[in-house]
C-alpha cells in the first residue's frame, strides 16, 4: 500500500490513517457528511436538478481565485500535490453545486416560512441569566439570598460564579427550545418572568447552576429562528434520504 507521508524513512500508509480516524472519534462523522453529501448529490439529479459546464467554470474559478492560483499552471501544480486529477476536481465542484441546489430547494423561504407557521411554538424563545458554583451548599445558599433579594442576582454572579457568564452579570440571553439541558428546559420555559430555579447539578455533579428567566420572546421569524429552521428542514430531509437507500458500513 502506498504511503501517505513518511517520517525518517517509517511509512505512515491510509490503513495507519483510518485507524487514527477510528481511534480519535472522527471516522463516523467524516464518512457520516460523505454519505449525506452523495445522498444530496444522487437526489439533485433525481429531480431535475441542472448544473452547467459554464456553472462549473464559474465556480471553479472562484475556487482557484480564493487560493491565489491565477494561472493554469499554478492550478496544475496545486492539484498535482494533492494528487488529484482535473477530472477529479472537476467532479468535486460539480457535487458541491448540486449540493448547494438542492438545499436551497429543501430550505426556502417558501419551505421555511410553511414549517416556521405549523411549528411556531416551538421557536418560542425566553431571555435567560444563571451562575454556576463548584458546591450543593454554595448553590443553596444562593437559592436563599436571591429569594430574599431577587434584585442582586447580577452582583451575585458577578462575586460567586464561576461561568462564563460572570463578568456579564450571568447573562446568557437569548434561547430557544433544545438550547438547554432537557431537565432545565421543562422548567425553565415554564417559568415566570423575574423567577430563579434551581440549583440544578450537572450530570457528573461537578456544578450547580441557578437559572433567572429575564424575559419572554414569543416565537418570531428573527435570523436567528430562520437559521435554526433552516437546520431543522435540512436534517429532517437528510434522514427521510438516507431511509431510502441501504446504507453498509464496510
Amino acid at each position: 500500500m502506498d504511503p501517505l507521508v513518511k517520517i525518517d524513512g517509517q511509512a505512515i500508509t491510509v490503513t495507519d490513517f483510518i485507524r487514527t480516524l477510528r481511534l480519535s472519534g472522527q471516522y463516523d462523522a467524516l464518512i457520516e457528511q460523505i454519505v449525506r453529501d452523495r445522498l444530496t448529490v444522487q437526489a439533485a439529479r433525481k429531480v431535475g436538478i441542472s448544473v452547467s459546464e459554464q456553472d462549473v467554470q464559474e465556480r471553479a474559478d472562484q475556487f482557484r481565485r480564493a487560493r491565489g492560483l491565477h494561472r493554469a499552471a499554478d492550478t496544475n501544480k496545486y492539484l498535482d500535490a494533492l494528487h488529484i486529477s482535473l477530472d477529479e476536481f472537476e467532479a468535486f465542484i460539480s457535487d458541491s453545486l448540486y449540493q448547494e441546489r438542492m438545499l436551497q430547494q429543501v430550505c426556502s423561504d417558501q419551505a421555511v416560512e410553511s414549517y416556521f407557521k405549523l411549528n411556531s411554538p416551538k421557536f418560542d424563545g425566553i431571555e435567560v441569566s444563571h451562575m454556576v458554583l463548584d458546591s450543593e451548599g454554595k448553590a443553596k445558599e444562593m437559592i436563599s439570598v436571591l429569594s430574599d433579594d431577587p434584585d442582586s442576582f447580577e452582583e451575585m454572579a458577578r462575586e460567586h460564579s464561576i461561568g462564563a457568564t460572570r463578568d456579564n452579570g450571568g447573562r446568557i440571553g437569548k434561547v430557544l427550545r433544545g438550547a438547554l439541558r432537557g431537565d432545565v428546559e421543562a422548567k425553565v420555559f415554564n417559568a415566570a418572568v423575574g423567577e430563579v430555579l434551581g440549583p440544578f447539578v450537572s450530570p457528573d455533579r461537578s456544578v450547580f447552576e441557578i437559572f433567572r428567566v429575564d424575559a419572554r420572546q414569543p416565537a418570531q421569524l428573527d435570523d436567528a429562528t430562520r437559521a435554526e429552521v433552516q437546520r431543522v428542514l435540512r436534517e429532517g430531509w437528510l434522514r427521510a434520504r438516507a431511509q431510502e437507500h441501504l446504507i453498509e458500513t464496510c
